[in-house]
């Protein structure tokens, strides 16, 4: 994949740092969006979000989820933006390239436009990073993909669960653990636990899932255990 990027990456070290192709201008992001959102409304209409985002990358992830349920182009948007995001990481020349402010619009709009084709991207995907390029907005690109994913995810009715413990969770408090979150979810959800570790949240464990956070961990006990503490005791009411 990283291959295909490596000629829209050229394209952009050979354009002069002068905007030479400003003549393509930029629109307001939220309308136009907004308009993406809605393209081939004929082809399916009130297409809801199947939960609910907050934050501009939030909005970001809802519109193209929206436009992509629209156009029947959700697999393929899946699959385009995740292949964009492991481009970045392999190429970090062409990441710091769409990350920097310095960059005229004209020349990141146009280098991004290449990569696309060059990658043979959906039209859906080309116009969605194409309105975030002229915009400026690559560098949330990574946050908006991740909110993205949450939507395909929930779409499909696969539910990611983010456990963060000290020390791995020996395979059989994992099963139990992901037998009680399917209990809690309900069933024909596919669940899929990722484990994190930080030793700085002392024992217990942080679950996380579908926009909500059980926390369980000692520091966070211990945390409203000081505050408990530092309250002036009362003896009136004692």
């Amino acid at each position: 994949m990283a291959n295909r990027f490596r000629s829209g990456i050229s394209f952009f070290k050979t354009i002069a740092v002068t905007d030479s192709v400003s003549s393509v201008r930029s629109k307001s992001l939220f309308p136009a969006l907004r308009t993406y959102a809605t393209a081939s409304a004929q082809t399916t209409a009130n297409v809801k979000v199947p939960i609910a985002l907050v934050g501009e990358n939030g909005n970001f992830a809802s519109w193209l989820y929206i436009a992509a349920v629209k156009m029947n182009s959700l697999e393929k948007i899946e699959t385009d933006l995740s292949e964009m995001i492991e481009a970045m990481k392999t190429a970090p020349i062409f990441a710091q390239f769409t990350k920097d402010p310095s960059v005229p619009r004209g020349t990141r709009l146009a280098a991004i436009r290449d990569a696309c084709d060059q990658a043979k991207f959906a039209e859906p995907t080309k116009n969605f990073l194409s309105l975030l390029a002229e915009n400026g907005k690559l560098k949330n690109l990574d946050a908006i993909v991740k909110k993205f994913m949450q939507l395909t995810n929930a779409h499909r009715g696969d539910v990611k669960v983010l456990v963060t413990t000290v020390i791995p969770l020996p395979p059989a408090e994992e099963k139990e653990l992901t037998e009680t979150l399917q209990e809690i979810i309900g069933a024909g959800k596919k669940i899929t636990v990722e484990q994190k570790i930080d030793p700085s949240i002392y024992g217990g464990l942080i679950v996380e899932f579908q926009q909500k956070v059980l926390d369980m961990s000692i520091r966070t006990r211990a945390q409203q255990m000081e505050r408990l503490l530092r309250e002036p005791v009362d003896f009136n009411n004692l």
